[in-house]
């Protein structure tokens, strides 16, 4: 909302909100920032940007825990212009989703993150929302190159912060909380994630991935190829699971998957937007679900005595 002119979230984020999560039985909340937003870039309303930005999101942090729920702060709109294959937008300004971190803000953004939660290991750092640097690059392994060590990628058009970029920005604050470095293909594709890895001195690092109905990465077979290795080295987490179909059969087998190994996952999203376009979880931030949102809501109430 900050980027749009509009305000910092486009939810309410008072207790009584806020209680409506805890109430289905999440002990996770996900909240994603700008890092235009948060740096204090002069394109962004004063009202909404450096300071009172920051203040507004720690005041949720410390609601979330509040709650007895873990708070996992996640980068998701960045700088850099792009216009290439699967474009979400042809602004430099951080209104969409881009392919890669920027080596000019992002570095910097988790720098500052990192320096004002490190006091507290119970904040969990996200890196980036959903890579998407095999978008633009003619190989896998060009792709992967550009994920851990940024630089000049292939096809995009600014210098790229790379994943071990961010590993390196948050842990020389002293931070040592937990990191989720997510794959590319938007998040989907964990297949290079082992071999590709970033190097963590403080050994804390899990895996994100992302899932929905129409990805590629959607059924038993590849989870069982492409993500069962890599959660049996590193803690794995679906940071977003989710289906276009306003019902919820899907995210239904995603869960047991994850049950049966003891792994973590978190629905997309708490908010009232229409189930299909969407998918949202709620049609009142009162917390009613919309048919999508009774599948997780009745599961996470169902594994919690």
């Amino acid at each position: 909302m900050c980027v749009q002119g509009h305000g910092f979230f486009d939810g309410p984020v008072d207790d009584a909100s806020v209680q409506a999560i805890a109430d289905w039985k999440a002990n996770t909340v996900r909240i994603p920032l700008n890092e235009e937003c948060w740096l204090g870039l002069d394109n962004i309303k004063p009202e909404y940007r450096g300071a009172p930005y920051v203040a507004a999101v720690e005041d949720l942090v410390a609601k979330v825990l509040a709650h007895g729920m873990t708070p996992v702060v996640e980068l998701h709109w960045t700088h850099g212009q792009y216009t290439g294959n699967s474009a979400g937008c042809s602004d430099v300004h951080a209104s969409c989703q881009k392919p890669m971190p920027d080596a000019r803000y992002t570095p910097a953004f988790w720098t500052s993150v990192a320096n004002a939660f490190k006091n507290d290991r119970r904040v969990v750092f996200d890196l980036f929302n959903e890579p998407y640097p095999d978008r633009a690059a003619s190989t896998a392994a060009q792709a992967w190159s550009c994920w851990r060590d940024g630089g000049a990628c292939p096809g995009i058009g600014y210098e790229v912060a790379g994943m071990q970029d961010l590993v390196d920005a948050v842990r020389a604050t002293g931070a040592k909380n937990l990191v989720l470095v997510p794959g590319i293909a938007y998040s989907n594709d964990l297949s290079q994630w082992l071999a590709y890895r970033p190097t963590d001195p403080a050994g804390n690092l899990a895996a994100a991935w992302h899932v929905y109905n129409f990805n590629t990465c959607s059924d038993e077979t590849c989870w069982n190829t492409a993500l069962a290795p890599v959660a049996a080295h590193v803690p794995l987490l679906a940071g977003e699971i989710g289906e276009n179909t306003c019902g919820h059969a899907f995210v239904d087998r995603v869960m047991k998957w994850f049950d049966d190994r003891g792994l973590s996952y978190l629905g997309w999203t708490w908010n009232t937007w229409n189930c299909g376009s969407g998918p949202a979880l709620i049609t009142s931030y009162d917390g009613t679900p919309t048919p999508f949102g009774i599948g997780l809501r009745d599961h996470l109430r169902a594994l919690t005595p």
